[in-house]
Parts: structure tokens; sequence; C-alpha cells
């Protein structure tokens, strides 16, 4: 039992400090959590139900897990190909695509929420 308990716990670590990689070295990640705080304000002062929160809640942690995920095949290609490849760079930008598709989808949510906030305008 303790054994696995050590494991779990270094999984947990593991996480965290690629969570710490990705505050220090992402400036898109920095963007996504200024965004979040912004929402999560909106949304108290909007007093938002409950279905409301679980939308705003998934797509805050999709968006961020995705550029997560982006950030990691970045850096996954960048060791792969040493120089530059116009493959490489699909693969990149697919991957910055998935992101971008989230994020609109969040925007979307977002409107779909908040929409009786444009009448404050």
């Amino acid at each position: 039992m303790i054994n696995w308990f050590k494991r779990v716990a270094k999984k947990f670590l593991n996480a965290f400090r690629g969570l710490m990689v990705m505050i220090k070295e992402e400036k898109s990640l920095w963007v996504h959590l200024l965004v979040t705080v912004i929402v999560i304000i909106i949304g108290i002062l909007s007093n938002l139900t409950l279905w409301s929160w679980i939308a705003l809640v998934f797509s805050i942690a999709l968006v961020i897990s995705f550029e997560i995920i982006n950030t990691a095949i970045e850096y996954l290609v960048d060791i792969v190909s040493f120089e530059y490849n116009v493959k490489a760079k699909k693969i990149k930008d697919v991957a910055a695509t998935a992101t971008l598709v989230v994020t609109i989808c969040a925007i979307v949510v977002g409107v779909l929420v908040f929409g009786h906030a444009w009448n404050w305008f």
C-alpha cells in the first residue's frame, strides 16, 4: 500500500512540475489564466446557475488542457526535428488549430452563458 501511495504521489509531483514549466515558459497559458479569472469574476457577479458554472468550468478546463497538450506536441516535435521541416511545422500548426477550435467553442459557451450581460453595455 505504501509503494502504491509513493507511485501516485510521484505522478502528482511530475504533473505539478509540468504545470510549473507551463507557467514559467508559456505566455499563451497566462492569457488563458487571465481570461479564466475574468470569467470567474463575471460569473460570481452574475449569480450563474449550476449548469452555467458546469459549462464554464468544463470549457475552461478544455482550453487549458488543449493548450498544455499543444505545448507538449511542440516540445516533442522540437526534439525530433532538429532543423526546419515542413512536416514538423504542419504538425505544430494542426496541434495549435485544435486549441483554437476548443477556444472558439469556449467563447461560444461564454456568449451563451453571459448573453444577458450584453444588455449592460
